[in-house]
């Protein structure tokens, strides 16, 4: 294993992790040498086999529940790492939105991050180290048609981080955003082949992400190499929202 981004010796805990990017996170992270724990709400089975991939733990909660967050940091151990990618969409117009579609979406996305970031902030800055990174969205920094709640979570999120970058800096705990673009996951499969087409034209790399290329940029945020990078939203999107 190469040092470079090595995190060998560190505790990580990856919320949403069962599947997608956030399971191709667990991954990249224990190959960097790390002890994952696979947090999930929901998917059991897959969580209990990403855990036995990597050698690591799955830890059931509800991250948009105060208390279930807060467990799942405590249980997770010692961190040296969080990784809030967690999150789902309820999209539609904004004037057919449902009370419930917009709550729902604010309290998973959201509200979760800053559960488990409250959790885990005092230990890190106890012992003067620690590194959490905040997965958003491209649509969180330039909006998207049908998806104010989720652009409104996500846009919200990188302002959470950047002021949490600037509270934590002084005990040498860095914050940062990773901001995918359209990545090859379950939301993004069910898009129509005409909307994915006119994504790809509007993408200058032109293709669609992969899960691994968001997992890259998470390890770098969370390794000595990224150890001056804090406050900051690295969009992993292909060039699209440039």
């Amino acid at each position: 294993m190469s040092d470079f981004c090595s995190l060998e010796g560190m505790t990580a805990l990856v919320t949403g992790a069962s599947r997608g990017i956030g399971r191709a996170i667990a991954v990249e992270l224990a190959a960097a040498g790390a002890s994952v724990v696979v947090g999930y709400r929901t998917g059991q089975e897959e969580a209990d086999a990403v855990a036995r991939e990597i050698g690591g733990r799955a830890v059931q909660a509800d991250v948009s529940d105060p208390a279930s967050a807060l467990a799942l940091v405590q249980e997770a151990g010692d961190l040296d790492i969080l990784v809030n990618n967690a999150g789902l969409t309820r999209d539609g117009l904004l004037a057919r939105m449902s009370d419930d579609d917009w709550h729902t979406v604010m309290e998973t996305n959201l509200s979760s991050v800053f559960y488990t970031c409250r959790a885990a902030a005092r230990p890190m800055m106890k012992k003067r180290s620690g590194a959490i990174v905040n997965v958003s969205s491209v649509v969180g920094v330039h909006g998207n048609g049908g998806q104010t709640n989720y652009a409104a979570s996500k846009a919200g999120m990188i302002g959470f981080t950047k002021s949490l970058a600037r509270e934590l800096g002084s005990r040498n705990v860095r914050a940062n955003v990773v901001a995918p673009g359209y990545i090859t996951t379950q939301l993004t499969d069910v898009l129509p082949q005409e909307a994915t087409d006119a994504l790809l034209q509007q993408t200058p790399l032109g293709r669609l992400g992969a899960p691994a290329d968001v997992a890259g940029a998470v390890r770098f945020l969370c390794s000595h190499q990224a150890s001056f990078v804090t406050g900051e939203v690295l969009l992993v999107d292909g060039g699209l929202g440039m």
